[in-house]
């Protein structure tokens, strides 16, 4: 049984979608034994919950510098023995120690087909803004492993999404997530879980 810690910032969209993929059978031999945000206010953490999952706030706000949080967030995830780590719109920068210790087991969503509209600074409808002023015709996401760089891992799967006539970023953030993000997420974890990757 592959013990899953999911990392989330927001709304939880993808945490979702791997829920539902275990609840229909699509992701196998799989757990989530824990939900951590750096958002107390992010409505993941209720999705998890509502799940009687343990879920977890560990906000930056809450320490006096970065290295304290980063510790804090770091015996969260230890503290619950996971398998994977999967970065399902988390905003906060691994910190060096976590991506050596847990390497080759932490995967990260990206709504763009890596390596256009990555790295730093391209998250969220930044990245959907940037592809619709470059005016490409087809953007996408990526599942891939996490290593130091920005985006720089490895790529496990990748799914293509048209872009259409008129779109805005909030249009095409949600094309991007319901065609490919919540498509492609769980398929990465069943192939880990089943040992296929």
């Amino acid at each position: 049984m592959l013990r899953v810690c999911v990392c989330v910032s927001g709304g939880g969209t993808n945490l979702q979608a791997i829920m539902d993929a275990i609840d229909a059978g699509k992701i196998t031999n799989t757990q989530i034994v824990r939900v951590i945000s750096n958002n107390k206010g992010a409505y993941a953490l209720e999705r998890a919950k509502s799940k009687g999952m343990d879920a977890f706030a560990v906000s930056p706000k809450d320490y006096d510098d970065r290295e304290l949080f980063n510790e804090a967030f770091l015996h969260c995830v230890d503290d619950a023995s996971p398998d994977l780590i999967v970065l399902a719109g988390f905003l906060v920068v691994l910190p060096p120690m976590m991506i050596k210790k847990y390497e080759g087991r932490i995967i990260n969503i990206h709504p763009a087909l890596i390596p256009s509209f990555c790295g730093k600074g391209y998250y969220g409808l930044k990245v959907h803004e940037a592809a619709l002023v470059r005016g490409v015709k087809i953007t996408g996401a990526t599942v891939h492993f996490v290593d130091e760089g920005t985006d720089t891992g490895p790529i496990i799967l990748q799914k293509a999404v048209e872009v259409l006539p008129g779109d805005t970023p909030k249009v095409l953030q949600q094309r991007v997530m319901e065609q490919a993000e919540w498509v492609i997420l769980p398929q990465a974890i069943n192939m880990i879980a089943n040992g296929l990757l």
